[in-house]
Parts: structure tokens; sequence; C-alpha cells
């Protein structure tokens, strides 16, 4: 009994021993290199309400290439320069700027501000004049007749109708269109942020916040809207509401402020992050640093507790890039999410009527899920680099990788066996490993060295013979 045990014993060891010598495994290391992802990454401050901050500097034909990790444009400006004349539509001041980076694959975003603290009419004058209410203000001082500048009142039901048409053009612009990150429901308070601090110091009820928050969900019923976070200043349920409608989390106010007031609506991003990318705005740089309140380290943490996937560039690109390189590094690492293969196997020969085997191991290395989600896909190619098969473990989805800790990754495997197709020629080849759509297209970038270009990465090679072989 004993003998016949131990006989057992030792087959099984060789035959695992032969097993793993027919395997080919690798484990790609991590190249440190910024990622350009869907839903995450760097976003310009292109203008930031005034027109001349803060793409101005730029050349018409300086698409900022050199700067790791940028995504997206942003585009936050006057409703007036839109819609200088009702019914009269004049895009181009945010379309000329919008096809530069498109051309290179970018996205944009927007925000149309309807009060400034600089201009007198951010919502047009005609709206004024077709009877809407608002209030005369002076920045620091609030409401009073002789202000100069003129705040509607985000509560007037002429305001609301006028407002809600412009929407509904610009949705017809942008929703579902594939080159818009998000939009912001920009609509209520001074420069879009959602309070009337710096304006009219008026307070408005929570329920008027809604009806902002429905007009654009009304209209954008595909593309991200996002509120922001100091919406919470008009009441205990709008961000709640806003949450509920589908919209995700942005928040102007990171390094705003000194140490220990920083920041302060971290709390309010745990419900969004899980579901939706949450956007962070610092402070104007120069701004942020003479009030003392620049801390690298501060930033880096706000990231952190926010899960944060966007992060905007608020200032003019390039004296940030310089001044700032070694914390744009850190950032890149953590920001969004950030896909690894840990480890990839498969066997070095095949009979082409075998189904051929893999076993991966993948970890997300970042703050935020990976919201659109892939499978892995291994893609075999010629000496000429022509794709003869692909195979896709459709029952793998990125998307659920759990996020992690600095330093603490969390790792997944996963398994899956694929038949080769009936018209499918022995050789050998070069395989691939990739992250996309379910049917093989690659989308996700990976930190990893030997790209085809595609976004596939190269691991190894494996030979597939005619049945015969197999046999003998």
């Amino acid at each position: 009994m004993f003998r016949s045990l131990l006989l057992s014993v030792l087959l099984l060891v060789s035959l695992g021993a032969a097993c793993e010598e027919s395997l080919l495994s690798y484990q790609p290391a991590d190249t440190g290199e910024a990622l350009v992802n869907p839903m995450m990454g760097w976003r310009l401050n292109f203008y930031s309400n005034i027109l001349k901050n803060y793409g101005s500097k730029l050349s018409l034909s300086d698409t900022l290439d050199d700067f790791p990790g940028l995504s997206t444009i942003y585009m936050r400006l006057p409703w007036c320069y839109i819609e200088a004349e009702e019914g009269v539509y004049d895009w181009s001041v945010v379309d000329a700027p919008a096809q530069r980076w498109i051309d290179k694959g970018l996205q944009v975003a927007f925000r149309f501000c309807t009060s400034e603290s600089w201009m007198r009419y951010a919502t047009p004058e005609w709206v004024e004049k077709a009877g809407a209410k608002g209030y005369n203000f002076t920045p620091g001082t609030g409401a009073h007749e002789d202000g100069p500048w003129w705040e509607p009142d985000f509560d007037d039901p002429v305001f609301l109708e006028k407002l809600e048409q412009f929407v509904k053009v610009a949705a017809q612009r942008y929703d579902g269109n594939p080159n818009v990150a998000f939009v912001d429901v920009g609509s209520f308070g001074v420069w879009g942020e959602g309070h009337t601090d710096g304006s009219t110091r008026i307070d408005y009820s929570e329920e008027v916040i809604k009806k902002h928050i429905d007009i654009y969900s009304r209209h954008f019923t595909k593309t991200l809207l996002a509120a922001n976070d100091d919406y919470s200043l008009q009441g205990d349920t709008v961000i709640g509401y806003a949450f509920e409608k589908g919209l995700t989390l942005c928040d102007d106010s990171i390094l705003v402020q000194p140490p220990p007031e920083s920041y302060y609506n971290a709390d309010l991003a745990q419900v969004f992050w899980p579901v939706h990318p949450v956007i962070l705005e610092h402070q104007h740089y120069e701004t942020s640093k003479s009030w003392g309140a620049w801390h690298p380290e501060i930033f880096l943490r706000a990231i952190e507790e926010y899960h944060a996937s966007y992060m905007c560039i608020h200032w003019f690109p390039r004296e940030f890039l310089e001044q700032e390189r070694e914390l744009i590094d850190k950032v890149n690492l953590r920001l969004g999410y950030r896909i690894q293969l840990h480890k990839v196997q498969w066997p070095a020969k095949i009979s082409i009527d075998e189904r051929i085997p893999f076993e991966s191991t993948w970890t997300n290395i970042a703050v935020a899920p990976c919201y659109p989600g892939g499978f892995p896909a291994y893609t075999l190619k010629d000496d000429e680099g022509g794709i003869a098969a692909v195979f896709v473990d459709e029952a793998f989805d990125v998307r659920w990788l759990p996020v992690s800790k600095t330093q603490w990754p969390v790792y997944k495997d996963t398994r899956s066996d694929h038949g080769f197709a009936a018209n499918m020629k022995p050789g050998k080849y070069t395989l691939y490993v990739s992250i996309g759509q379910r049917d093989g297209t690659p989308v996700i970038a990976l930190p990893h060295n030997d790209d085809d270009g595609y976004r596939r990465y190269k691991v190894g090679t494996v030979e597939v013979t005619e049945q015969e072989a197999a046999e003998k």
C-alpha cells in the first residue's frame, strides 16, 4: 500500500516537472512611464474663465506632446462667448483649440459659466433684456445696486428657459461625442463653482441646484456630467441627488488654503469614485504658492484620498512642467488606474487540434478603478507582423481589479483556453498580450515595453504544430 502511494506521488511530481518544462512564462517590468488612457489623466485648463488663461502662451502648433500623461483639454469659459446674440452660436472659440488635440487622439471637456467676477455679462446681456432678473455685485462685498458686474437670479424662469435652450444646443454637438470626456454642470454660482461667495453672496435652496442638474441631465444622457463639490453648501441632499442622476464629482478647491485646510471634501468623493472618475482642480499654481498653500506632498495625498482620476494643470503649462516635473512624474504613477500584467504563462508548443491555455496575473497599481474596463487578449503574429490568431479571455474584466495602496498591489489570476480557427496554419508565432474590447481590439495602455504601436505587448513565442507532429 505504502509502495503504491509512493509511486503515485513520484509519478505526479514527474508529470508536474514535465509540464513546467513545456510552459513558458514572462514577467514584464513596469517602465514607470506616464500612460494616456480613457477616463483619466492630466487635464489642461486651456481656458480658465478668462480667454488668456492658460492656452494663450502656446503656439497654434504646440500640443504639449512632451507633457507626460496629458489626456484632456478643458474649456472653462462664459456662456456669452458662445451665444452673444440669442440663437446665434459661434463655436470656433472652442472648436479651434479642441481640434489641435483631437487630431492627436486626446479628448476635450467643458464648463460653460453664467457668472464671473471680472466681466459684467457672463450670461449674455440679451438674457437680462429678455426679462431675466439678476443682481449687480462687487466681489468681496456682495450684491448692491452700484456693483459693476451682473449675476442672474439662478432660479429665475426666464434665465432657466434661455439656459436650457443653450444646454440643448450644446448637447446636440457633445452628448455621446467620443471626443468629449465630460461636461460640468457649471451654470450655478460664480465661475461655475457652485457658490456665490465671490459674487452676490445670495443663498439659494438646494431645489434651485437640482433644477440646474435636471436641465443638463435631460439633454446629456450619454456623456458624463460633473457636479461641483460646493453644491453641498446649498443643502445636504444636493450631492446625493447628483449621484443618483449619474453625475460624478469635481472639486475645485484643492490647495486654495494653507494647511490644515488644504481641501475639504474628500469624504464626498467616497460614494462617487467606485462608480465614476473623480475630477480635481487645484488653485491657480502661482497664486497657491504665493498664499503658502502649495505643498506637493499634500497634492499627492489629495489624489489618494479622493481616489482621483483627473487632475488639472491650472497654470501656463510649460511653466508648470518645468517647475513641477518631479511631482508630475509621481502623480502619473497613481492618478487614475494603472493596469499591470504581473505574469503570463502559456505552452511553448501546442498541436493545432488542441485548445491553447493561457494563465495571467494582473493588478491595478493606482487609486481608481479602470472605469472603461477591458479583457485580456492574446494575439499571435507571424514573422512579418501579420495577425494569425486572437484569443480573448471574456470572463476577466479589469474593471473589477481592486485599487491598490502604495506598495501594496492586489493580484488577481485568470485562466482561459481557446481553440484555433479551422484555417490556422502551423508555424512559430510571436505572442502579444493586450487589454481591450471583447473582439480583441486593444484599448488600455499598459506600463510595459515592446509595444507593437497598437497597445499590444510582446511577451514571447509559441510554436503551433501539425497534429501528426504532436502525436510522435
